[in-house]
């Protein structure tokens, strides 16, 4: 069973995740990371972008540069749309070799924070949890937890508008989580939705 883990910045994804894993969930494709994985990893990849968008992405010995392609893609929703298109292929190639690992396991979890905005993903996976926060809930804990200032992280979540807008994708979501309180709380949430997945 493949189960997606979405939800916008500072909802708490990674957190259900690692909750998850300490309940026998040892299964996790955490997207977002693994993109960026391959824009250095792919053979051809990376030169197949810097001609879309006719920038150059690298480091002066040649490497990929992350921060380079973040600050493109993080205020230009049109270049976003361009590497996506790119790079979805391959992710999809990616998780479907790597989960071929896991074929014993009940429950594999796909973490990606903007799936459900995502053309490319639609009807993708067999059940979606969506874990909501309040916005400024979520503004300061990404602020704290990356080190910036509130104002980036509205820029980031500018460019995650499904994410902000949580109406509108519900009929696509099987569970959601609302992480407002404590961890024991937040615990407590996931426990009660594994239990329902392992019996299904």
């Amino acid at each position: 069973m493949v189960v997606v883990i979405t939800g916008g910045i500072g909802s708490g994804k990674s957190e259900v995740c690692r909750i998850f894993r300490r309940l026998g969930v040892n299964a996790v494709y955490n997207a977002d990371q693994k993109v960026k994985a391959l824009y250095g990893g792919v053979p051809g990849l990376l030169d197949t972008i810097e001609r879309s968008l006719r920038l150059t992405l690298r480091n002066q010995d040649g490497s990929f540069c992350p921060a380079s392609l973040a600050k493109v893609i993080f205020n230009d929703r049109a270049a976003l749309q361009i590497v996506e298109k790119i790079v979805f292929p391959y992710l999809k190639e990616d998780f479907n070799t790597w989960v071929k690992d896991y074929a014993d396991e009940h429950i594999v979890l796909f973490e990606s924070a903007t799936i459900l905005e995502k053309e490319d993903f639609d009807g993708f996976g067999d059940r979606v949890i969506l874990v909501d926060a309040p916005v400024e809930l979520r503004k300061c804990r990404a602020a704290d937890r990356d080190r910036l200032p509130k104002e980036r992280i509205e820029e980031r979540m500018s460019n995650q508008q499904q994410m902000n807008s949580f109406a509108d994708c519900q009929d696509r979501v099987d569970y959601i989580i609302v992480n407002d309180g404590t961890l024991e709380e937040l615990e407590n949430k996931v426990r009660i939705i594994y239990n329902k997945l392992i019996n299904n």
